[in-house]
This record gives structure tokens, sequence and C-alpha cells, in this order.
């Protein structure tokens, strides 16, 4: 089993993983993380609690591209709402040490609220 050391990753995305207590890698995120870096298409299934999120998650993370722009830099749709929350504060602890900027947009709710945030 890999270690998240061996995925070279960003000081700044290791750093967060070291104070989550993540050392080593599952399987699913292991097998997945250099096709998510190649660019093809993937489907991975795994039980809960594999660690399917920081499976896409990573490989997205550490290329990374900042820029100046006030553009989506990456879009992730889940199909539920519950998905929505998970995925968002995954990815704020993920990225605690980097700059990213992270919403979660779900029905359900009101929308001029998400509106002002995305506008934000």
């Amino acid at each position: 089993m890999k270690t998240f050391q061996e995925f070279d990753l960003p000081k700044s995305l290791q750093k967060a993983l070291d104070e989550l207590g993540f050392v080593h890698a599952t399987p699913i995120q292991e097998k997945s993380h250099a096709v998510i870096l190649s660019g093809r298409d993937m489907m991975g299934i795994a039980q809960t609690g594999t660690g399917k999120t920081f499976a896409y998650l990573l490989p997205i993370l550490k290329q990374w591209k900042f820029q100046n722009n006030e553009s989506p830099r990456v879009v992730i749709l889940v199909p539920t709402r519950e998905l929505v929350v998970q995925v968002a504060e995954e990815v704020e602890k993920l990225t605690k040490y980097m700059s990213v900027r992270t919403l979660g947009i779900y029905g359900g709710v009101n929308i001029n609220t998400q509106r002002k945030a995305l506008a934000e």
C-alpha cells in the first residue's frame, strides 16, 4: 500500500493530509491516482468509507493551476445534496493551506443566498 508521500503532492496538500492523520492510500486512491493524472476517464467502484472522494480530489488538487481568474477552475457534479455537502467539506479539509475557494450549490434552499456566495 502506497503512502501519500509517494504521490509527490504539493507541500500544502501533504501538510493537510498529515494533519488529518492520513498516511497510506486506500486501494481506490492508489489505483485511480495515475489514471486521473493522465487525463483518462475512469470509473471506480468501492465500498462506503474507502476514500473515493479523496481518490479524485487529490489528483485534481495536485494539478491545480492558480490564476487570477474569477471563473471556476473545477466543477464537481454529484447526485445528492448530502454528497454536495460531503465533497465541499472534504475539499475544505484538503485545501486548508491552499488558496482555494469552495462552494457547494444544491437545490431546496434559498437560491439568492447561493447566488450571493457565488458572486463573492
